[in-house]
């Protein structure tokens, strides 16, 4: 979990510029995938002698379905994370840094509200300049939260004297936790380096097991695992659309379905991008020429699509908002409305076309999405007595997380829940 700054040791974000490329003494022949590439760039000492850190190399080694899901669902994102951490000269390791923070789930919600690959809390996020309104998440954009991510762990980087695995556990638990946690060892005259810390179990556990991902990916044959292929290109584009668009008006310029785009785009709340931006779509990458023609074509009447609401005795500006499932600012907005004045007889433009249900069918679809929460396993628990407090299946929890009935569970492992879900 991206754990909140500390005000007095968070440098402002730098303005983003190309930086100048890394030496190459002998020009290396093309990578073959996109794994060779990562393994070309991997930059973090292995530490795999150490007991945390093989014992998690023995999980997910165990595990390789689960591991395939989770790069399988990671896919279509690898390719520009990769793209940014390269630019930023960053240790490649980081591309698999979302695999321990979520999953690469792109809607999962922790108990602490953290969101979206990267787990942003929402005080974390708005101090990176990601928005958070009716409108959208920008935690959960992957474009936004990744260059948001990459900016803290280089001012983490640059505030732990450029040790890796101290910046990933303040990354974790926050630049105070490991530098109170430093404090303390030299005190008592300790080493204090992050392995000899004492630092929450979450994140004693939180380093290895992104050390772990990095041995396995760095030597699959060794220990025996076959990884999805995943070629060393663009699979989506990120397009600049210059204004709010519906996102059905998009997909159909994109000649996509809109379940695609949204899966491709989850920061987006509702039917259309915000009025107020970002304004980008993430779009398969063979399908961004079609969008950015169209978009060029597109009559600008053709974004947003409206619908005339009449203003009926006894309504109030708050009713009709709540009716179209709209914020009272977002009528006010539309409609040039300074107060809440409103006249019977007198027409309100309302966003989104449709019937007034449209936009709650639209985050009823997402409901499931929107419920699931990570739990960080403790000693002790159990599947069942997990099933018990969050009222759900042990089937579900074991389909839900590619375990087996009987296994046993392992004190940091994370699980992904949602609540309230109807047993398959």
């Amino acid at each position: 979990m991206a754990a909140p700054p500390e005000p007095l040791e968070v440098e402002p974000e730098p303005v983003l510029s190309a930086p100048s490329p890394r030496p190459k003494e002998v020009q290396a022949a093309a990578p073959r995938d996109l794994w060779e590439r990562m393994r070309r760039n991997m930059d973090l000492p292995r530490e795999e002698e150490r007991s945390r850190v093989s014992r998690y190399i023995q999980w997910y080694g165990g595990h390789p379905t689960h591991l395939r899901r989770v790069l399988v669902r990671a896919e279509p994102f690898l390719y520009p994370i990769l793209e940014e951490i390269e630019r930023r000269h960053l240790p490649a390791e980081l591309l698999l840094l979302p695999v321990v923070e979520s999953g690469y789930r792109t809607q999962v919600q922790s108990h602490d509200h953290a969101a979206g690959i990267w787990q942003f809390i929402p005080s974390t996020g708005a101090h990176f300049g990601l928005e958070q309104n009716w409108w959208y998440d920008g935690r959960r954009d992957v474009h936004a939260a990744t260059m948001a991510a990459l900016t803290y762990l280089e001012q983490l980087h640059r505030r732990f004297d450029g040790d890796w695995f101290l910046t990933l556990a303040a990354y974790n638990a926050g630049q105070g936790t490991v530098a109170r946690a430093i404090r303390q060892n030299r005190a008592l005259g300790r080493p204090t380096d992050y392995w000899h810390l004492d630092l929450p179990r979450e994140t004693e556990h939180y380093v290895p097991r992104l050390l772990a991902l990095a041995a396995l990916l760095a030597d699959p044959k060794t220990h025996g695992l076959s990884l999805p292929p995943v070629p060393d290109r663009p699979q989506v584009t990120l397009v600049r659309t210059g204004g709010q668009i519906e996102l059905a008006v998009a997909a159909r310029l994109a000649g996509i379905d809109v379940e695609t785009l949204r899966a491709l785009n989850p920061g987006l709340d509702r039917w259309a991008t915000p009025p107020e931006g970002p304004h980008h779509l993430l779009v398969p990458a063979d399908r961004a020429p079609a969008l950015r023609a169209g978009l060029a074509e597109l009559d600008p009447g053709e974004r947003v699509t409206w619908r005339r609401h009449r203003v009926r005795r006894g309504e109030y500006l708050g009713g009709i908002a709540a009716r179209y499932d709209l914020p009272v600012e977002a009528l006010r907005r539309v409609n040039g409305i300074r107060g809440d004045l409103i006249r019977a007889g007198e027409h309100l433009l309302i966003p989104g076309g449709g019937d007034a249900k449209a936009p709650d069918r639209l985050r009823a679809d997402r409901g499931d999405e929107d419920r699931i929460v990570r739990h960080d396993v403790r000693p002790g628990d159990t599947l069942w007595a997990l099933s018990r407090r969050y009222g759900v299946s042990v089937r579900d929890l074991t389909r839900w997380n590619d375990l087996d009935k009987e296994e046993t569970l392992r004190p940091g492992q994370t699980l992904i829940i949602r609540p309230g879900s109807e047993a398959a």
